[in-house]
């Protein structure tokens, strides 16, 4: 994994590699709640079980129809998500926690703040049933105007559609210091700012200094390395 990361930082960029974690690092959720392993599909069969939870999903047809999941995988999602998140949902210390453990040699709570952020969509401090699957459905079945649409959201960090070089700045330092520092010493500090310069070269058309929805998608369809990363994991579930 490491290997990989290494070309791919060394060929296209932070941009790249940073796009490649929202669905690598929502993989990694997904795998610590038990969620991608489906070897218990057919003991739950049942519908929802909803006696102990505090927040209580959408029934399980509603979800289907709103997301790309099979009503089995439905339950193998829940079932993975009420074992580990009893109360029915996730905050954003827990979603530290758990970053916290898929990179130990470095500083994640700033990137798991700004995932959290993405899945949080409701803006309510917390990250329901709900709002998790919904979150994977695009990741991991969306199209690839939905999957870039969604990553583009999380760069937006307040949401005003556009991205300005400080907005990816703040997220390119996330990832270095959640991966960069440490995996990669011999980096400088000014790597996160040289960065965020070569992503608005290739992404800001028209050199107004952001870099809008338009722009994003067009350069990223046009970035072979971001459409591999887009499609890795388009049969995980």
């Amino acid at each position: 994994m490491h290997l990989f990361f290494q070309d791919k930082w060394e060929v296209e960029g932070l941009q790249t590699v940073g796009i490649l974690l929202v669905v690598c690092s929502s993989l990694k959720l997904m795998h610590f709640l038990g969620l991608i392993d489906l070897t218990t599909a057919d003991s739950v069969e049942d519908d929802f079980e909803l006696s102990t939870v505090c927040h209580r999903p959408e029934s399980m047809d509603k979800l289907q129809e709103q997301t790309k999941f099979t009503k089995k995988e439905l339950q193998v999602l829940y079932r993975g998500f009420k074992n580990e998140c009893p109360s029915g949902v996730v905050n954003e210390e827990n979603f530290k926690t758990i970053y916290s453990q898929f990179f130990p040699q470095g500083d994640s709570s700033m990137y798991a703040h700004f995932l959290f952020e993405a899945f949080d969509t409701n803006k309510n401090g917390s990250v329901s049933f709900e709002d998790f699957v919904f979150g994977l459905s695009i990741i991991l079945r969306g199209t690839i105007n939905d999957r870039l649409n969604w990553a583009f959201n999380l760069y937006d960090l307040n949401k005003d559609g556009c991205i300005t070089k400080e907005e990816m700045l703040d997220i390119m330092k996330s990832i270095y210091d959640m991966m960069g520092k440490y995996t990669y010493p011999s980096m400088q500090d000014d790597a996160p700012r040289e960065h965020v310069e070569s992503f608005f070269q290739k992404m800001d058309r028209n050199k107004d200094g952001v870099v809008t929805i338009e722009e994003f998608i067009e350069s990223c369809k046009k970035d072979e390395n971001i459409m591999q990363s887009m499609q890795l994991f388009d049969n995980v579930i």
